[in-house]
């Protein structure tokens, strides 16, 4: 599933032999392995994310493929790089938790280059993502709501992230929404991945028993969406497409 999110990403980019790439909030590593081909011969691609341990991950699918690229630990609103040092930033999944998106964005236009490209990979409205609406569901029923919480689907809306996008100085040029399907098999955790994308900080410290509520509580609701031996969920994206001015 996340290969199939992967690729609009990929081809709205658009990268080619000799492109200089900063990927932002890479996490393991894509888009940056899809990206790294497409760049090559001559291109150079740098990875960045706050979370150092996040990071490593992709350093190892980097390192077992005998692949080179550059890993920076570093904030999406605070780029350590000279400015037009980029012909094109990307970010899978990511934009929507920065404290503060346009600060990023406008950090963004500062490091590409005249002409330079930006592209974005968000979630669309929360009722078009059901398996999000079943993990947020079943953590605020069992844990309560968390006021702190940052909202994954803050970019959800048409419009919103170009509007940011415009506000930091990009020429804002496309916007793409994409509508997928999710086939799971009964009895795999393939729920776990949204949940601790949306509320990892809230269970590292839960006893057994409590997570082992919450865990009974996600496949409840997922109850809904059976079908036969598995379930059927939609899913739908959001690609961003962002030019630095010539």
């Amino acid at each position: 599933m996340a290969e199939r999110f992967n690729q609009p990403l990929v081809e709205a980019a658009e990268a080619k032999p000799g492109d200089r790439v900063l990927d932002l909030a890479s996490g393991i590593g894509e888009p940056g392995l899809s990206l790294l081909k497409a760049i090559q011969p001559g291109g150079r691609l740098v990875l960045s994310d706050l979370v150092p341990e996040m990071l490593q991950g992709a350093v190892r699918r980097f390192r077992d493929r005998g692949l080179a690229a550059d890993f920076v630990v570093q904030d999406a609103q605070r780029l350590a790089f000279a400015g037009e040092s980029f012909d094109l930033v990307t970010c899978r999944f990511g934009i929507m938790f920065f404290p503060e998106p346009r600060v990023a964005l406008t950090e963004t236009a500062r490091v590409l280059g005249p002409g330079g490209r930006a592209v974005f990979l968000v979630w669309g409205r929360l009722a078009d993502n059901p398996m999000f609406q079943v993990t947020r569901g079943a953590v605020e029923a069992v844990l309560g709501a968390d006021p702190r919480q940052r909202d994954p689907f803050r970019h959800a809306e048409p419009g919103a992230l170009c509007a940011d996008a415009l506000a930091a100085g990009l020429v804002a040029y496309a916007e793409r929404e994409l509508d997928f399907e999710r086939h799971a098999k009964v009895g795999e955790p393939f729920w776990q991945a949204p949940l601790e994308m949306t509320s990892g900080g809230r269970l590292g410290g839960l006893d057994p028993g409590s997570r082992a509520s919450l865990e009974a509580e996600v496949v409840r609701r997922l109850e809904p969406f059976r079908d036969g031996g598995g379930y059927r969920l939609g899913a739908r994206i959001r690609v961003v497409t962002a030019r630095k001015p010539a």
